[in-house]
Protein backbone atom coordinates (compact mmCIF):
# COMPACT_ATOMS: atom_id res chain seq x y z
CA UNK A 1 0.00 0.00 0.00
CA UNK A 2 2.99 2.29 0.47
CA UNK A 3 3.76 2.77 -3.25
CA UNK A 4 0.24 3.76 -4.30
CA UNK A 5 0.01 6.29 -1.45
CA UNK A 6 3.36 7.85 -2.41
CA UNK A 7 2.17 8.07 -6.01
CA UNK A 8 -1.06 9.82 -4.96
CA UNK A 9 0.82 12.36 -2.83
CA UNK A 10 3.17 13.08 -5.73
CA UNK A 11 0.25 13.60 -8.08
CA UNK A 12 -1.40 15.99 -5.63
CA UNK A 13 1.82 18.01 -5.31
CA UNK A 14 2.24 18.15 -9.09
CA UNK A 15 -1.35 19.26 -9.57
CA UNK A 16 -0.85 21.99 -6.96
CA UNK A 17 2.19 23.30 -8.83
CA UNK A 18 0.27 23.31 -12.11
CA UNK A 19 -2.65 25.17 -10.55
CA UNK A 20 -0.30 27.66 -8.91
CA UNK A 21 1.34 28.32 -12.27
CA UNK A 22 -2.03 28.83 -13.96
CA UNK A 23 -3.14 31.19 -11.20
CA UNK A 24 0.01 33.26 -11.55
CA UNK A 25 -0.50 33.59 -15.32
CA UNK A 26 -4.20 34.39 -14.88
CA UNK A 27 -3.45 37.38 -12.68
CA UNK A 28 -0.87 39.01 -14.92
CA UNK A 29 -1.32 42.76 -14.82
CA UNK A 30 0.86 43.72 -17.78
CA UNK A 31 -0.88 44.73 -20.99
CA UNK A 32 1.55 42.91 -23.23
CA UNK A 33 -0.62 40.16 -24.65
CA UNK A 34 -0.78 36.48 -23.71
CA UNK A 35 -3.72 34.25 -22.93
CA UNK A 36 -4.63 35.82 -19.61
CA UNK A 37 -8.23 35.04 -18.70
CA UNK A 38 -8.52 37.66 -15.98
CA UNK A 39 -10.60 35.37 -13.77
CA UNK A 40 -9.65 37.23 -10.58
CA UNK A 41 -9.28 40.89 -9.68
CA UNK A 42 -5.62 41.87 -10.13
CA UNK A 43 -3.86 42.71 -6.87
CA UNK A 44 -1.77 45.49 -8.45
CA UNK A 45 -2.37 48.17 -11.07
CA UNK A 46 -3.14 46.90 -14.57
CA UNK A 47 -0.66 48.43 -17.00
CA UNK A 48 -2.23 49.57 -20.27
CA UNK A 49 0.04 50.62 -23.11
CA UNK A 50 -1.66 53.42 -25.04
CA UNK A 51 -0.94 55.16 -28.34
CA UNK A 52 -2.36 58.69 -28.27
CA UNK A 53 -1.97 62.10 -29.85
CA UNK A 54 -0.88 64.94 -27.62
CA UNK A 55 -1.07 68.70 -28.04
CA UNK A 56 1.62 71.07 -26.87
CA UNK A 57 -0.67 72.14 -23.99
CA UNK A 58 -1.08 68.60 -22.64
CA UNK A 59 1.16 66.05 -20.94
CA UNK A 60 -0.90 62.88 -20.69
CA UNK A 61 1.60 61.22 -18.34
CA UNK A 62 1.07 63.90 -15.68
CA UNK A 63 -2.43 64.98 -16.71
CA UNK A 64 -4.82 65.26 -13.76
CA UNK A 65 -7.60 63.36 -15.48
CA UNK A 66 -5.17 60.58 -16.43
CA UNK A 67 -4.19 60.33 -12.77
CA UNK A 68 -7.83 60.29 -11.66
CA UNK A 69 -8.56 57.36 -13.98
CA UNK A 70 -5.47 55.46 -12.84
CA UNK A 71 -6.56 55.76 -9.23
CA UNK A 72 -10.24 55.10 -9.88
CA UNK A 73 -9.71 51.97 -12.00
CA UNK A 74 -6.46 50.62 -10.54
CA UNK A 75 -4.60 51.05 -13.81
CA UNK A 76 -1.26 52.40 -14.93
CA UNK A 77 -1.05 54.08 -18.34
CA UNK A 78 2.08 53.51 -20.37
CA UNK A 79 1.86 56.30 -22.94
CA UNK A 80 3.25 56.47 -26.45
CA UNK A 81 2.35 59.97 -27.60
CA UNK A 82 2.74 61.65 -30.96
CA UNK A 83 2.12 65.25 -32.07
CA UNK A 84 -0.89 66.08 -34.21
CA UNK A 85 1.23 66.62 -37.29
CA UNK A 86 1.77 63.25 -38.96
CA UNK A 87 -0.28 61.39 -36.35
CA UNK A 88 -2.09 59.20 -38.90
CA UNK A 89 1.15 58.07 -40.52
CA UNK A 90 2.70 57.26 -37.13
CA UNK A 91 -0.33 55.17 -36.18
CA UNK A 92 -0.09 53.25 -39.44
CA UNK A 93 3.64 52.68 -38.94
CA UNK A 94 3.05 51.34 -35.45
CA UNK A 95 0.54 48.81 -36.78
CA UNK A 96 2.74 47.77 -39.68
CA UNK A 97 5.74 47.22 -37.39
CA UNK A 98 3.87 44.72 -35.23
CA UNK A 99 5.05 46.64 -32.17
CA UNK A 100 1.70 48.19 -31.43
CA UNK A 101 0.04 48.95 -28.06
CA UNK A 102 -2.84 47.45 -26.14
CA UNK A 103 -5.01 50.47 -26.88
CA UNK A 104 -5.32 53.25 -29.42
CA UNK A 105 -7.00 56.30 -27.88
CA UNK A 106 -7.31 59.01 -30.52
CA UNK A 107 -8.62 62.52 -31.02
CA UNK A 108 -11.32 62.33 -33.72
CA UNK A 109 -10.39 65.42 -35.71
CA UNK A 110 -6.70 64.47 -35.74
CA UNK A 111 -6.88 60.80 -36.79
CA UNK A 112 -9.09 57.75 -36.47
CA UNK A 113 -9.36 54.17 -37.68
CA UNK A 114 -11.52 54.16 -40.80
CA UNK A 115 -14.29 51.61 -41.15
CA UNK A 116 -12.15 49.82 -43.74
CA UNK A 117 -9.28 49.73 -41.21
CA UNK A 118 -11.57 48.25 -38.59
CA UNK A 119 -12.87 45.52 -40.88
CA UNK A 120 -9.41 44.66 -42.20
CA UNK A 121 -7.63 44.53 -38.85
CA UNK A 122 -10.65 42.95 -37.19
CA UNK A 123 -10.71 40.10 -39.70
CA UNK A 124 -6.94 39.68 -39.25
CA UNK A 125 -7.40 39.35 -35.49
CA UNK A 126 -5.30 42.43 -34.73
CA UNK A 127 -8.32 44.27 -33.28
CA UNK A 128 -10.38 42.82 -30.43
CA UNK A 129 -14.19 43.03 -30.90
CA UNK A 130 -15.81 44.86 -28.02
CA UNK A 131 -19.29 43.28 -27.99
CA UNK A 132 -18.79 40.87 -25.08
CA UNK A 133 -16.80 43.41 -23.07
CA UNK A 134 -19.56 45.98 -23.49
CA UNK A 135 -22.26 43.45 -22.53
CA UNK A 136 -20.42 42.39 -19.37
CA UNK A 137 -18.61 45.49 -18.14
CA UNK A 138 -19.93 48.64 -19.83
CA UNK A 139 -23.61 49.37 -19.06
CA UNK A 140 -23.31 53.05 -20.00
CA UNK A 141 -21.82 52.31 -23.41
CA UNK A 142 -24.46 49.65 -23.98
CA UNK A 143 -27.28 52.04 -23.10
CA UNK A 144 -25.88 54.75 -25.38
CA UNK A 145 -25.68 52.35 -28.32
CA UNK A 146 -29.18 51.04 -27.70
CA UNK A 147 -30.68 54.52 -27.43
CA UNK A 148 -29.03 56.09 -30.47
CA UNK A 149 -29.79 54.57 -33.86
CA UNK A 150 -27.16 56.44 -35.83
CA UNK A 151 -24.43 55.99 -33.24
CA UNK A 152 -25.12 52.25 -33.08
CA UNK A 153 -25.03 51.99 -36.88
CA UNK A 154 -21.73 53.87 -37.07
CA UNK A 155 -20.09 51.53 -34.58
CA UNK A 156 -21.57 48.19 -35.66
CA UNK A 157 -19.99 46.43 -38.64
CA UNK A 158 -22.17 44.44 -41.07
CA UNK A 159 -21.07 41.22 -39.30
CA UNK A 160 -22.55 42.58 -36.06
CA UNK A 161 -19.21 43.16 -34.36
CA UNK A 162 -18.07 46.37 -32.74
CA UNK A 163 -14.37 46.63 -33.61
CA UNK A 164 -13.95 50.07 -32.06
CA UNK A 165 -15.91 53.06 -30.84
CA UNK A 166 -16.04 56.60 -32.13
CA UNK A 167 -16.74 59.55 -29.90
CA UNK A 168 -20.24 60.94 -29.46
CA UNK A 169 -20.25 64.71 -29.82
CA UNK A 170 -23.70 65.79 -30.96
CA UNK A 171 -23.04 69.39 -31.89
CA UNK A 172 -26.45 70.84 -32.75
CA UNK A 173 -25.27 73.77 -34.86
CA UNK A 174 -22.79 71.51 -36.68
CA UNK A 175 -25.67 69.26 -37.75
CA UNK A 176 -26.95 71.98 -40.09
CA UNK A 177 -23.72 73.32 -41.56
CA UNK A 178 -24.95 75.13 -44.69
CA UNK A 179 -26.32 78.33 -43.22
CA UNK A 180 -26.57 81.77 -44.80
CA UNK A 181 -25.60 84.79 -42.68
CA UNK A 182 -26.93 88.12 -43.91
CA UNK A 183 -25.85 91.65 -43.05
CA UNK A 184 -29.00 92.71 -41.21
CA UNK A 185 -27.55 96.17 -40.51
CA UNK A 186 -27.55 96.79 -44.24
CA UNK A 187 -31.09 95.45 -44.51
CA UNK A 188 -32.23 97.99 -41.93
CA UNK A 189 -30.31 100.85 -43.55
CA UNK A 190 -31.90 100.12 -46.92
CA UNK A 191 -35.37 99.52 -45.51
CA UNK A 192 -35.46 95.91 -46.69
CA UNK A 193 -37.16 92.89 -45.17
CA UNK A 194 -35.31 89.67 -44.55
CA UNK A 195 -35.68 87.56 -47.71
CA UNK A 196 -37.75 84.39 -47.60
CA UNK A 197 -37.88 83.48 -51.30
CA UNK A 198 -35.36 83.19 -54.11
CA UNK A 199 -36.66 86.35 -55.81
CA UNK A 200 -36.46 88.33 -52.56
CA UNK A 201 -32.93 87.04 -51.96
CA UNK A 202 -31.82 88.22 -55.39
CA UNK A 203 -33.45 91.60 -54.85
CA UNK A 204 -31.62 92.06 -51.54
CA UNK A 205 -28.26 91.18 -53.08
CA UNK A 206 -28.96 93.61 -55.92
CA UNK A 207 -29.67 96.37 -53.41
CA UNK A 208 -26.43 95.57 -51.56
CA UNK A 209 -24.53 95.91 -54.84
CA UNK A 210 -26.16 99.07 -56.16
CA UNK A 211 -27.30 101.19 -53.19
CA UNK A 212 -23.97 101.79 -51.40
CA UNK A 213 -24.98 100.40 -47.99
CA UNK A 214 -21.49 100.96 -46.55
CA UNK A 215 -21.82 104.65 -47.42
CA UNK A 216 -18.33 105.23 -48.82
CA UNK A 217 -19.50 106.30 -52.27
CA UNK A 218 -17.77 103.37 -53.95
CA UNK A 219 -19.24 100.32 -55.67
CA UNK A 220 -17.04 98.02 -53.57
CA UNK A 221 -19.68 95.94 -51.82
CA UNK A 222 -19.48 92.14 -52.13
CA UNK A 223 -23.12 90.99 -52.04
CA UNK A 224 -22.42 87.26 -51.44
CA UNK A 225 -19.28 85.23 -50.78
CA UNK A 226 -18.02 81.92 -49.42
CA UNK A 227 -14.97 79.68 -49.63
CA UNK A 228 -13.90 76.13 -50.42
CA UNK A 229 -13.49 74.35 -47.07
CA UNK A 230 -15.94 71.62 -45.99
CA UNK A 231 -17.67 73.44 -43.11
CA UNK A 232 -20.73 74.89 -44.76
CA UNK A 233 -18.98 77.68 -46.69
CA UNK A 234 -20.04 76.57 -50.18
CA UNK A 235 -22.59 78.89 -51.76
CA UNK A 236 -24.42 76.45 -54.03
CA UNK A 237 -25.89 74.02 -51.43
CA UNK A 238 -27.91 76.67 -49.56
CA UNK A 239 -29.42 77.89 -52.84
CA UNK A 240 -29.80 74.44 -54.42
CA UNK A 241 -31.89 73.32 -51.45
CA UNK A 242 -34.70 75.48 -52.82
CA UNK A 243 -34.83 73.15 -55.84
CA UNK A 244 -33.59 69.70 -54.76
CA UNK A 245 -31.80 68.34 -51.70
CA UNK A 246 -28.05 69.01 -51.64
CA UNK A 247 -26.08 67.30 -48.87
CA UNK A 248 -22.84 69.08 -49.93
CA UNK A 249 -20.93 65.78 -49.64
CA UNK A 250 -22.16 62.92 -51.78
CA UNK A 251 -25.07 64.56 -53.67
CA UNK A 252 -27.03 61.36 -52.98
CA UNK A 253 -30.49 61.05 -51.48
CA UNK A 254 -32.96 58.29 -50.65
CA UNK A 255 -36.19 57.64 -52.51
CA UNK A 256 -38.45 54.77 -51.42
CA UNK A 257 -35.50 53.02 -49.81
CA UNK A 258 -33.33 53.39 -52.91
CA UNK A 259 -30.15 55.44 -53.24
CA UNK A 260 -30.32 58.04 -56.01
CA UNK A 261 -28.23 60.90 -57.39
CA UNK A 262 -29.48 64.50 -57.13
CA UNK A 263 -26.96 66.13 -59.45
CA UNK A 264 -28.35 64.70 -62.70
CA UNK A 265 -31.97 65.70 -62.14
CA UNK A 266 -33.85 68.53 -63.91
CA UNK A 267 -34.24 70.31 -60.57
CA UNK A 268 -30.45 70.41 -60.20
CA UNK A 269 -30.17 72.04 -63.64
CA UNK A 270 -32.84 74.55 -62.63
CA UNK A 271 -30.95 75.34 -59.42
CA UNK A 272 -27.72 75.94 -61.33
CA UNK A 273 -29.57 78.30 -63.64
CA UNK A 274 -30.67 80.39 -60.65
CA UNK A 275 -27.14 80.53 -59.21
CA UNK A 276 -25.86 81.50 -62.67
CA UNK A 277 -28.35 84.38 -62.78
CA UNK A 278 -26.84 85.74 -59.56
CA UNK A 279 -23.33 85.33 -60.91
CA UNK A 280 -24.18 86.99 -64.22
CA UNK A 281 -25.53 90.01 -62.34
CA UNK A 282 -22.32 90.35 -60.32
CA UNK A 283 -23.99 89.34 -57.07
CA UNK A 284 -21.62 86.44 -56.23
CA UNK A 285 -17.96 87.00 -55.46
CA UNK A 286 -16.03 84.96 -58.09
CA UNK A 287 -13.46 84.16 -55.40
CA UNK A 288 -16.09 82.24 -53.46
CA UNK A 289 -15.42 79.21 -55.65
CA UNK A 290 -11.64 79.26 -55.28
CA UNK A 291 -10.57 81.09 -52.09
CA UNK A 292 -9.81 79.68 -48.66
CA UNK A 293 -11.32 80.82 -45.37
CA UNK A 294 -8.46 83.24 -44.72
CA UNK A 295 -9.23 85.13 -47.94
CA UNK A 296 -12.95 84.97 -47.14
CA UNK A 297 -12.30 86.56 -43.76
CA UNK A 298 -10.26 89.36 -45.28
CA UNK A 299 -13.45 90.40 -47.07
CA UNK A 300 -15.56 90.11 -43.94
CA UNK A 301 -13.07 91.99 -41.74
CA UNK A 302 -11.99 94.62 -44.26
CA UNK A 303 -10.71 97.53 -42.18
CA UNK A 304 -11.43 100.40 -44.59
CA UNK A 305 -15.12 99.72 -45.07
CA UNK A 306 -17.62 96.95 -44.48
CA UNK A 307 -17.84 95.00 -47.74
CA UNK A 308 -19.79 91.78 -47.19
CA UNK A 309 -23.54 91.53 -47.66
CA UNK A 310 -24.02 87.81 -47.01
CA UNK A 311 -21.72 84.89 -46.24
CA UNK A 312 -22.17 81.13 -46.35
CA UNK A 313 -20.90 79.25 -43.34
CA UNK A 314 -21.62 76.97 -40.42
CA UNK A 315 -21.06 80.01 -38.17
CA UNK A 316 -20.16 83.67 -38.80
CA UNK A 317 -16.77 83.54 -37.06
CA UNK A 318 -15.49 81.80 -40.19
CA UNK A 319 -15.65 85.05 -42.12
CA UNK A 320 -15.89 87.88 -39.58
CA UNK A 321 -14.47 88.71 -36.15
CA UNK A 322 -17.36 87.96 -33.79
CA UNK A 323 -15.56 89.06 -30.63
CA UNK A 324 -17.13 91.97 -28.77
CA UNK A 325 -14.49 94.34 -30.11
CA UNK A 326 -15.06 93.23 -33.71
CA UNK A 327 -16.65 96.11 -35.64
CA UNK A 328 -18.89 93.96 -37.86
CA UNK A 329 -19.50 90.79 -35.83
CA UNK A 330 -22.99 91.74 -34.63
CA UNK A 331 -24.22 92.58 -38.11
CA UNK A 332 -24.51 89.04 -39.50
CA UNK A 333 -27.54 86.92 -38.64
CA UNK A 334 -28.80 83.68 -40.13
CA UNK A 335 -31.74 83.62 -42.48
CA UNK A 336 -34.03 80.62 -42.90
CA UNK A 337 -33.93 78.31 -45.95
CA UNK A 338 -35.48 80.04 -48.94
CA UNK A 339 -38.77 78.96 -50.46
CA UNK A 340 -38.19 77.68 -53.96
CA UNK A 341 -40.22 76.16 -56.77
CA UNK A 342 -39.72 72.60 -55.54
CA UNK A 343 -38.34 72.65 -51.98
CA UNK A 344 -37.36 74.58 -48.87
CA UNK A 345 -34.67 72.26 -47.52
CA UNK A 346 -31.72 72.59 -45.20
CA UNK A 347 -28.65 70.39 -45.36
CA UNK A 348 -28.45 67.93 -42.48
CA UNK A 349 -25.39 65.96 -41.48
CA UNK A 350 -25.04 63.84 -38.35
CA UNK A 351 -22.16 65.65 -36.63
CA UNK A 352 -20.00 62.59 -35.99
CA UNK A 353 -17.65 61.00 -38.47
CA UNK A 354 -17.56 57.20 -38.83
CA UNK A 355 -14.53 55.16 -37.83
CA UNK A 356 -13.12 54.59 -34.34
CA UNK A 357 -11.00 56.45 -31.81
CA UNK A 358 -11.02 53.71 -29.13
CA UNK A 359 -9.52 50.46 -30.41
CA UNK A 360 -8.21 47.49 -28.39
CA UNK A 361 -5.64 45.22 -30.00
CA UNK A 362 -4.72 41.57 -29.53
CA UNK A 363 -1.74 42.68 -27.42
CA UNK A 364 -4.17 43.46 -24.59
CA UNK A 365 -4.55 40.76 -21.95
CA UNK A 366 -8.00 40.01 -20.61
CA UNK A 367 -7.30 42.11 -17.52
CA UNK A 368 -6.28 45.00 -19.76
CA UNK A 369 -9.38 44.62 -21.91
CA UNK A 370 -11.66 44.68 -18.88
CA UNK A 371 -9.88 47.63 -17.26
CA UNK A 372 -9.86 49.61 -20.51
CA UNK A 373 -13.55 49.10 -21.25
CA UNK A 374 -14.49 50.00 -17.66
CA UNK A 375 -12.38 53.14 -17.96
CA UNK A 376 -14.10 54.04 -21.24
CA UNK A 377 -17.52 53.28 -19.77
CA UNK A 378 -16.84 55.96 -17.16
CA UNK A 379 -16.48 58.52 -19.96
CA UNK A 380 -20.06 57.67 -20.96
CA UNK A 381 -21.32 58.85 -17.55
CA UNK A 382 -22.20 62.46 -16.85
CA UNK A 383 -19.45 62.75 -14.25
CA UNK A 384 -16.84 61.15 -16.51
CA UNK A 385 -17.86 63.23 -19.51
CA UNK A 386 -17.66 66.54 -17.66
CA UNK A 387 -14.36 65.67 -15.97
CA UNK A 388 -12.82 64.25 -19.11
CA UNK A 389 -13.84 67.05 -21.44
CA UNK A 390 -13.55 70.07 -19.15
CA UNK A 391 -11.28 69.07 -16.24
CA UNK A 392 -11.51 69.51 -12.47
CA UNK A 393 -14.81 70.33 -10.89
CA UNK A 394 -14.93 73.81 -9.30
CA UNK A 395 -11.68 74.66 -11.05
CA UNK A 396 -12.43 74.14 -14.75
CA UNK A 397 -16.21 73.74 -14.45
CA UNK A 398 -18.91 73.98 -11.82
CA UNK A 399 -22.44 72.82 -11.18
CA UNK A 400 -25.15 75.17 -12.40
CA UNK A 401 -26.49 77.57 -9.82
CA UNK A 402 -29.72 79.49 -9.45
CA UNK A 403 -30.13 81.98 -12.25
CA UNK A 404 -28.01 80.09 -14.77
CA UNK A 405 -29.73 79.65 -18.13
CA UNK A 406 -29.00 76.63 -20.31
CA UNK A 407 -28.03 76.86 -23.94
CA UNK A 408 -31.42 75.30 -24.65
CA UNK A 409 -33.51 77.43 -22.33
CA UNK A 410 -36.29 74.84 -22.27
CA UNK A 411 -33.94 72.67 -20.16
CA UNK A 412 -32.48 73.17 -16.69
CA UNK A 413 -28.86 74.27 -16.72
CA UNK A 414 -26.48 71.52 -15.60
CA UNK A 415 -22.99 73.03 -15.57
CA UNK A 416 -20.91 76.03 -16.49
CA UNK A 417 -17.30 76.21 -17.61
CA UNK A 418 -14.85 78.39 -15.65
CA UNK A 419 -12.57 80.36 -17.97
CA UNK A 420 -8.89 80.51 -17.16
CA UNK A 421 -7.00 83.68 -16.46
CA UNK A 422 -5.56 85.38 -19.56
CA UNK A 423 -1.97 84.27 -20.11
CA UNK A 424 -2.15 81.53 -17.46
CA UNK A 425 -0.28 78.26 -17.93
CA UNK A 426 -2.29 75.36 -19.42
CA UNK A 427 -4.10 73.50 -16.65
CA UNK A 428 -3.39 70.00 -18.05
CA UNK A 429 -6.45 68.77 -16.20
CA UNK A 430 -8.64 67.27 -18.94
CA UNK A 431 -8.47 65.03 -22.00
CA UNK A 432 -10.59 67.54 -23.93
CA UNK A 433 -11.57 66.12 -27.35
CA UNK A 434 -10.03 62.72 -26.52
CA UNK A 435 -12.74 62.29 -23.86
CA UNK A 436 -15.75 63.21 -26.01
CA UNK A 437 -17.49 59.84 -25.91
CA UNK A 438 -20.83 60.96 -24.55
CA UNK A 439 -21.21 64.66 -25.25
CA UNK A 440 -24.74 64.01 -26.40
CA UNK A 441 -27.08 66.72 -27.59
CA UNK A 442 -28.75 67.26 -24.22
CA UNK A 443 -25.47 67.48 -22.31
CA UNK A 444 -24.25 70.18 -24.66
CA UNK A 445 -27.62 71.94 -24.50
CA UNK A 446 -27.56 72.10 -20.68
CA UNK A 447 -24.34 74.09 -20.52
CA UNK A 448 -24.82 77.57 -19.07
CA UNK A 449 -24.64 80.34 -21.65
CA UNK A 450 -25.02 84.10 -21.50
CA UNK A 451 -28.29 85.52 -22.78
CA UNK A 452 -26.71 88.24 -24.95
CA UNK A 453 -26.04 86.36 -28.20
CA UNK A 454 -23.49 88.98 -29.22
CA UNK A 455 -21.73 88.97 -25.85
CA UNK A 456 -18.46 87.20 -25.08
CA UNK A 457 -20.31 84.36 -23.34
CA UNK A 458 -23.27 84.10 -25.73
CA UNK A 459 -21.82 82.88 -29.03
CA UNK A 460 -23.04 79.29 -28.61
CA UNK A 461 -26.54 80.62 -27.94
CA UNK A 462 -26.29 82.68 -31.10
CA UNK A 463 -25.51 79.52 -33.07
CA UNK A 464 -28.23 77.56 -31.25
CA UNK A 465 -30.90 80.11 -32.11
CA UNK A 466 -29.72 80.35 -35.71
CA UNK A 467 -29.89 76.59 -36.10
CA UNK A 468 -33.52 76.51 -34.96
CA UNK A 469 -34.28 78.13 -38.35
CA UNK A 470 -32.88 75.05 -40.11
CA UNK A 471 -33.91 72.26 -37.73
CA UNK A 472 -36.53 69.97 -39.25
CA UNK A 473 -36.17 71.45 -42.73
CA UNK A 474 -34.17 68.48 -43.97
CA UNK A 475 -36.10 65.95 -46.09
CA UNK A 476 -36.93 62.47 -44.86
CA UNK A 477 -34.83 61.16 -47.73
CA UNK A 478 -31.40 62.20 -46.38
CA UNK A 479 -28.71 59.72 -47.46
CA UNK A 480 -27.10 58.56 -44.18
CA UNK A 481 -23.53 58.19 -45.47
CA UNK A 482 -22.11 58.53 -41.95
CA UNK A 483 -23.78 55.28 -40.83
CA UNK A 484 -22.83 53.01 -43.74
CA UNK A 485 -20.05 50.44 -44.01
CA UNK A 486 -18.57 49.76 -47.44
CA UNK A 487 -17.55 46.20 -48.30
CA UNK A 488 -13.74 46.17 -47.77
CA UNK A 489 -13.31 44.34 -51.08
CA UNK A 490 -14.82 47.37 -52.83
CA UNK A 491 -13.78 50.14 -50.43
CA UNK A 492 -10.90 51.45 -52.54
CA UNK A 493 -13.02 51.30 -55.68
CA UNK A 494 -15.90 53.09 -53.97
CA UNK A 495 -13.61 55.78 -52.58
CA UNK A 496 -12.12 56.46 -56.01
CA UNK A 497 -15.56 56.52 -57.63
CA UNK A 498 -16.90 58.88 -54.99
CA UNK A 499 -13.97 61.26 -55.44
CA UNK A 500 -14.20 61.22 -59.23
CA UNK A 501 -17.97 61.70 -59.27
CA UNK A 502 -17.93 64.50 -56.69
CA UNK A 503 -15.08 66.31 -58.43
CA UNK A 504 -16.89 65.99 -61.76
CA UNK A 505 -20.10 67.42 -60.30
CA UNK A 506 -18.29 70.29 -58.57
CA UNK A 507 -16.21 71.21 -61.61
CA UNK A 508 -19.20 71.19 -63.92
CA UNK A 509 -21.33 73.17 -61.47
CA UNK A 510 -18.67 75.88 -61.46
CA UNK A 511 -18.44 75.83 -65.26
CA UNK A 512 -22.21 76.06 -65.66
CA UNK A 513 -22.48 78.91 -63.13
CA UNK A 514 -19.61 80.95 -64.56
CA UNK A 515 -20.69 80.36 -68.16
CA UNK A 516 -17.76 78.37 -69.51
CA UNK A 517 -20.34 75.65 -70.17
CA UNK A 518 -23.91 76.16 -71.34
CA UNK A 519 -26.76 74.62 -69.39
CA UNK A 520 -28.75 74.43 -72.60
CA UNK A 521 -26.09 72.99 -74.88
CA UNK A 522 -23.88 70.98 -72.51
CA UNK A 523 -26.29 69.53 -69.93
CA UNK A 524 -26.90 66.22 -71.75
CA UNK A 525 -23.16 65.71 -72.22
CA UNK A 526 -22.69 66.36 -68.50
CA UNK A 527 -25.28 63.71 -67.57
CA UNK A 528 -23.62 61.25 -69.94
CA UNK A 529 -20.25 62.09 -68.35
CA UNK A 530 -21.61 61.11 -64.97
CA UNK A 531 -22.80 57.81 -66.37
CA UNK A 532 -19.37 57.25 -67.96
CA UNK A 533 -17.86 57.46 -64.46
CA UNK A 534 -19.91 54.34 -63.62
CA UNK A 535 -22.53 56.15 -61.60
CA UNK A 536 -24.67 53.01 -61.80
CA UNK A 537 -21.96 50.89 -60.17
CA UNK A 538 -21.37 53.52 -57.51
CA UNK A 539 -25.07 53.62 -56.63
CA UNK A 540 -25.08 49.81 -56.40
CA UNK A 541 -22.21 49.87 -53.89
CA UNK A 542 -23.96 52.49 -51.81
CA UNK A 543 -27.25 50.61 -51.99
CA UNK A 544 -25.58 47.43 -50.75
CA UNK A 545 -23.97 49.38 -47.91
CA UNK A 546 -27.34 50.85 -46.96
CA UNK A 547 -29.13 47.50 -47.16
CA UNK A 548 -26.53 45.85 -44.86
CA UNK A 549 -26.64 48.67 -42.29
CA UNK A 550 -28.59 48.48 -39.05
CA UNK A 551 -30.63 51.59 -39.92
CA UNK A 552 -32.20 49.91 -42.94
CA UNK A 553 -33.62 47.12 -40.83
Amino acid sequence: MKKPWTFIVACVLMLSLILAGCSKGGNSTEGTGGDNTGGETPSGPVTISVFAQQSTDTDLATNKFSKLLEEKFNIQFKWTTVPFDGAAEKRQISLASGDYPDLYLLIPWVDRFSQTDLLKFGQQGVIVPLNDLIDQYAPNIKATLENNEYYKAMNTAPDGKIYGLTGLNECFHCSYPNKMWMNTKWLKQLGLEEPTTLDEFKNVLTAFKTQDPNGNGKADEVPLSGSTEPYGVHIIPFLMNSFIYNDDRTYLFMKDGKVDMAANKPEWKEGLAYVKSLFDDGLIDPGAFTQNAEAFKKIGDNADAQLLGAGAGMHPAIFVNTAVEGPYGKDYNAIAPLKGPHATYSTYNYPIDPGATFVLTNKASKDVQIAAIKMLDYLYTEEGALGGIYGEKDVDWRDAKEGDIALDDSLDALFATIPGEPGAEPRNSSWSAMAQYNQHKELRARQTQGTDIYGSDGFERRLQEATYLYEGQEPDAVFPHWALWIDPARADEASMMQTNIKDFIDQNALQFVTGSKSLEKDWDAYVQGLEALNLKGYLEIMQNAYDSSTISK
